[in-house]
């Protein structure tokens, strides 16, 4: 078994016997699972240090999973740097590599390689100044319509959750037991859509765009044509890449565009947008909505 296979071996192992370590131990055991690249290059002071523990925790936790200690433990992660597979590999060389890695080694590879073509395709054409132009109407907005119907309600209802941590006033739609165009019955000038759809282009939101339009909001929209209903009617219009092996259109893209939107409104807005985040995550926190790891 070569190195790699071992190392990987090692991070399974770390995560089977996750419940047994120690508080410290699992930081130490975070802190390889999380950066994996480290183990192989440095000394058990080093990467104690970097974890925030003791060099006698590594030591312990490389028992615990059966090595003889932290040199015994980086061995296979020693190994993988010498056989050139710690860096990000040459894609052409990965993927291929994928595709041999057994019976749906093939679809693995097409997947991994359309989500990072679409990627790549979504954002060399689209420019920062017009994502700007975007997040500068949505703060300035009254408030915010994220529109979205099948996979794509999901995509817009991520946003507008996301969006809520330190803004008010955003609104996915269509609501439980509503329409789209019954969700904007009172928006205005004052107010913006943001409207996704990919082929084949649903008539609701093509529908809820033109009233939209007619009832002087700034549009949004999303979609994967230049040609597309949704792009042509936008006063900021975007396409994302969508294309999969599969049966149906990709999201990978647009979560993707609609998370570099919202960091984009977030850097043109006030500070308080900040504070408001912060005061947000620390009211969960107080509420004991998250678990709480070890320092």
């Amino acid at each position: 078994m070569n190195g790699t296979n071992v190392s990987h071996r090692v991070l399974e192992r770390l995560t089977e016997e996750w419940d047994a370590l120690t508080p410290e131990a699992q930081k130490a055991a975070r802190y390889v699972l999380e950066n994996p690249n480290d183990v192989g290059v440095s000394t058990v002071r080093e990467i104690a240090e970097a974890a925030k523990v003791k060099p006698n925790t590594f030591v312990r936790m490389a028992r615990q999973v059966g090595f003889e200690g932290y040199e015994d433990f980086r061995a296979p992660f020693r190994e993988a740097i010498r056989n050139g597979a710690v860096s990000f590999p040459d894609r052409a060389r990965w993927l291929q590599d994928i595709r041999k890695s057994g019976d749906l080694g093939g679809l693995y590879a097409d997947m991994v390689e359309g989500a990072i073509r679409n990627l790549e395709e979504t954002f060399a054409g689209i420019d920062a100044e017009a994502l700007k132009a975007a997040a500068e109407a949505i703060w300035a907005s009254r408030q915010v319509f994220t529109l979205g119907v099948g996979v794509n309600n999901a995509n817009a209802r991520n946003f507008t959750y996301l969006a809520s941590t330190g803004m008010v006033q955003f609104h996915a739609i269509p609501r439980p037991g509503s329409t789209p165009t019954d969700d904007l019955a009172w928006a205005d000038s004052r107010d913006v859509l943001i409207a996704m759809s990919m082929r084949p282009y649903r008539t609701e939101v093509v529908a809820a765009i033109e009233v939209a339009r007619e009832q002087g909001m700034t549009i949004i929209g999303l979609s994967d044509s230049p040609a597309s209903p949704i792009i042509r009617a936008a006063d900021h219009g975007f396409v994302v890449a969508v294309d999969t092996p599969q049966f149906f259109p990709s999201s990978v893209s647009t979560i993707a565009l609609l998370e570099t939107l919202l960091s984009f409104v977030i850097a043109v807005a006030s500070d308080e947008i900040v504070e408001r985040v912060e005061k947000f995550h620390h009211r969960r926190h107080q509420l004991g909505i998250y678990v709480e790891e070890s320092e």
